[in-house]
C-alpha cells in the first residue's frame, strides 16, 4: 500500500472507531449503568452502616469533585468514544499490514478476523484473569498492583498472539493451513495457561456482595467490548472494502449508461 492509501485507511478507521463507540455506549448507558448505580447504592448503605459515609472530621459529608449523572453521561460517552476512536486508528494500521499476509481473506474478512483477535488478546484473556469489578469491591490500597497485574497479563496475551500467529504460519508449509493454525492456537491456549497459573490471584470480592449483581456486572462489561470490537471490524472492513474495490460504473465516452438490453 502506498502512503496515500494508508492514510486513507487510517481516517476510516478512525471513523469506525467512532461508530463502534457509539454503539457501545447505548449498551453501556442502557445495560452498564444500573449495574453501577445498584453497586454505589450498596457502597453507600454499607458506609452509613459501619459510620464512615465519606463523613470528614466535622461531621460533613464530602462534596463530590464530578457528579455521578456528569460520570454516567458526558464521563461515560467522553472514555467510551475516545477509546473508540484510538482503537480505530491502531486497528487500521493492523490492517494495512495484516491484509494479504494472514490468508486469502479480503478487506471485510480481515477486518473482522483482525478485530475478533483483539477482542480475544485485548480484553477477554486479560478479563478472564482478572475480571472487573464494581464499585464496593476492591481494596483502595491495592488498586496499583491490581492495574499493574492486568496490564501485564493484557500485554503478554498481545505478545502471546503475535507469537502463536508467526507459528503458524512457520508451520503452515509443513502441516497445511489448518493443522499449523491448530498447533497455533493449542501453543497459545497453553500460554496463557501457565501465565495464569504464574501471575498471584486477587479476590477481594466481600462475602456479603450479592453473586448476581457481580455477575450482571462482569457481564455487561464483556457486552460492551464485544459491540465495541465487533463493530470496529464490522465497519471497518466496509470502509475499507468500498476504498480498496470500488465498484466500477459502467458509462459511454458522453456520459450515458448503455441502456439495458
Amino acid at each position: 500500500m502506498n502512503s496515500a492509501t494508508v492514510r486513507n485507511l487510517l481516517v476510516r478507521g478512525m471513523l469506525a472507531g467512532l461508530a463502534a463507540g457509539v454503539l457501545a455506549l447505548v449498551v453501556a448507558y442502557f445495560l452498564g449503568e444500573p449495574n453501577v448505580d445498584s453497586a454505589i447504592g450498596l457502597e453507600e448503605a454499607h458506609a452509613h452502616t459501619h459510620g464512615d459515609a465519606g463523613a470528614d472530621a466535622g461531621g460533613h459529608d464530602e462534596e463530590e469533585v464530578v457528579s455521578r449523572s456528569l460520570q454516567s453521561t458526558a464521563g461515560l460517552a467522553t472514555g467510551i468514544l475516545v477509546y473508540g476512536v484510538a482503537f480505530g486508528g491502531i486497528a487500521a494500521l493492523a490492517f494495512c499490514f495484516a491484509l494479504g499476509r494472514i490468508g486469502r481473506f479480503g478487506p471485510r474478512a480481515t477486518a473482522l478476523l483482525l478485530s475478533g483477535c483483539a477482542l480475544l488478546a485485548v480484553y477477554v484473556v486479560p478479563y478472564l484473569k482478572y475480571p472487573v469489578n464494581p464499585p464496593a469491591v476492591g481494596d483502595p490500597d491495592t488498586i496499583g498492583k491490581r492495574t499493574t497485574l492486568y496490564f501485564l497479563m493484557m500485554v503478554l496475551s498481545v505478545l502471546l498472539a503475535i507469537a502463536a500467529t508467526l507459528l503458524g504460519k512457520r508451520l503452515a508449509p509443513a502441516l497445511g493451513t489448518w493443522y499449523a493454525t491448530v498447533a497455533a492456537v493449542a501453543a497459545f491456549a497453553v500460554a496463557v495457561g501457565l501465565a495464569y497459573a504464574f501471575l498471584p490471584v486477587i479476590n477481594e470480592v466481600p462475602d456479603d456482595f450479592p453473586a448476581t449483581l457481580l455477575w450482571r456486572f462482569r457481564l455487561s462489561a464483556l457486552a460492551i467490548q464485544t459491540v465495541l470490537w465487533g463493530g470496529l471490524g464490522l465497519f471497518l472492513g466496509e470502509l475499507a472494502e468500498r476504498l480498496l474495490h470500488p465498484k466500477a460504473v459502467p458509462s459511454e465516452p458522453g456520459g450515458a449508461v448503455p441502456a439495458a438490453r
